[in-house]
């Protein structure tokens, strides 16, 4: 298939980029990813996202398989542990290209 024809079926990481694009979504994933935590916990700490829009993500967030609900709360499935995993990655990086950033 030409270069620029291939659908989502085709990359899997486009439509997971697309979901996980979604404001609020990977923010939740970063909250969760020290433990557990109760809608209000959550709430406050994902700092000004609506209760509407905070149950919305974690619902999607929770079909596609990286957040469950627990009696502690919502928490990370592996799978979004192994996310978790990666955006701390990601979060060195930034830290690091932060600092080259700021040193210009």
């Amino acid at each position: 298939m030409p270069k620029g024809k291939e659908t989502q079926k085709d990359r899997p990481i486009m439509a997971l980029l697309d979901s996980l694009g979604r404001r609020w979504s990977l923010r939740i994933i970063w909250e969760l990813q020290s433990g557990p935590a109760k809608f209000r916990a959550l709430r406050k700490a994902c700092d000004g996202v609506s209760p509407s829009v905070l149950n919305k993500r974690i619902g999607e967030l929770h079909e596609l398989g990286f957040v469950k609900k627990t009696d502690d709360g919502y928490a990370l499935t592996s799978d979004g542990e192994s996310l978790a995993d990666r955006l701390r990655k990601l979060d060195r990086w930034a830290r690091r290209w932060d600092k080259r950033h700021r040193d210009k």
